[in-house]
């Protein structure tokens, strides 16, 4: 196989673009999922089980489930609860260009193409005795499928510019936040390929499925966190409270962006419901009043001129107009309609609770609703009032 891609130095190029991870670590036959693994969710307990039943075999592993869940977790978790004591090797298919991918996972010899100056072992020979984990596997080349599917049944493979076949034994782990079976039927992934790593798919719930485990996991992120104990900020129960409301979208890594964010902002504070609301999910530094009237000055130049109504009952004073939302995908590829105006509700209901001192009725006539309607939608939300009336 000959490669025009001018590359200098091929071995630092590779480096840069995969991660290696437990490179020839000794094994602890005790190893416990849970220091992986934070909650206790049931959600959580039948991964766990499932984790525990798929390491004790050397079968194929598929890990599902949506960005940002923490699918390497997990088959860290299958490697490091097995009884392999090689390495585990990580690839991310995704991650390196189509054309180098191929000499990335089977090596290459010396001169097999334009900046291979030495013969250089893939990640599958890197990984025999231990485990190889295919993450984004749904964006493999068709070109490279083949060749991944005979490596799997004859368990040997070719280097790029070789023809021995080496011998390899090692557990694969595969991982895809994509829908494989759309892939097969569009003809973008192998029907055989899938079928043959299929053996044992591993749903990997999404952290909006999981709300009960967010207190251990944030105790755990905590733990984590690259920053001193004396600057780690602390979150107050209402604060837990209203971090288990939120949909995460971008799951776990969202929550962990989250933590580290709270370490920047509130370095050795107490963190309230009103600063995760305020503060984090909205990225808004906390009380900085020059701030927030800085950008509502320059957002206000964003729309234009907007007539309102005449009518002194209907008119509110300093509260956005729906036209203001008009240029919003200017700079918004794209809005979560439903989760903004979910987020919107949450607060004005808050508020409104603690300016009528947990009031229902009265919190609902400054709102304009029906008192039901208002208790209704604080069942919905999980919303609690101070106060009984």
């Amino acid at each position: 196989m000959k490669n025009n891609n001018n590359i200098q130095n091929f071995d630092t190029y590779m480096a840069s673009v995969t991660k290696i991870s437990d490179h020839k670590t000794q094994k602890n036959n005790n190893f416990n999922i849970r220091s992986l693994i934070s909650g206790k969710s049931k959600q959580t307990d039948e991964l766990i089980k499932l984790i525990q039943m798929v390491s004790k075999t050397n079968s194929t592993a598929l890990i599902l489930g949506e960005t940002g869940t923490g699918k390497d977790v997990i088959a860290r978790a299958i490697h490091n609860s097995s009884s392999r004591n090689g390495p585990l090797i990580t690839v991310n298919c995704a991650a390196i260009p189509s054309e180098l991918l191929e000499s990335e996972l089977f090596g290459h010899e010396k001169g097999s193409f334009t900046g291979a100056d030495k013969l250089r072992k893939g990640k599958f020979e890197q990984s025999n005795g231990g485990s190889m984990f295919l993450d984004e596997i749904g964006d493999m080349p068709l070109s490279l499928q083949a060749k991944l599917l005979r490596a799997i049944e004859n368990k040997t493979i070719q280097r790029v510019g070789g023809s021995a076949d080496i011998k390899i034994d090692l557990r694969l782990i595969c991982a895809t936040h994509r829908d494989l079976e759309k892939k097969v039927e569009s003809g973008e992934f192998r029907a055989d390929l899938f079928f043959r790593i299929n053996v044992l798919p591993i749903q990997v719930p999404s952290l909006a499925e999981r709300r009960d485990d967010i207190p251990d996991l944030v105790l755990n992120l905590l733990k984590i966190v690259d920053t001193e104990d004396d600057f780690k900020p602390k979150f107050t129960p209402d604060a837990i409270t209203a971090l288990t409301r939120h949909n995460w979208p971008g799951n776990v890594r969202e929550l962990k962006n989250l933590i580290e964010r709270a370490c920047i902002l509130f370095q050795g504070q107490e963190v309230t419901s009103t600063n995760v609301t305020e503060n984090l999910l909205r990225l808004k530094a906390p009380n900085t009043i020059e701030e927030q009237n800085e950008i509502w000055d320059v957002t206000s130049e964003l729309i234009e001129e907007v007539e309102f109504d005449d009518d002194e009952e209907n008119k509110v004073d300093n509260l956005p107009h729906p036209n203001n939302y008009k240029d919003w995908f200017t700079f918004y590829d794209e809005i979560d309609i439903r989760r903004h105006l979910q987020d919107i509700e949450i607060i004005l209901i808050e508020a409104a609770l603690e300016k009528t001192n947990g009031k229902i009725a009265n919190a609902a006539d400054i709102l304009r609703l029906r008192r039901t309607t208002l208790i209704e939608k604080m069942k919905k939300f999980s919303i609690t009032k101070n106060d009984t009336n």
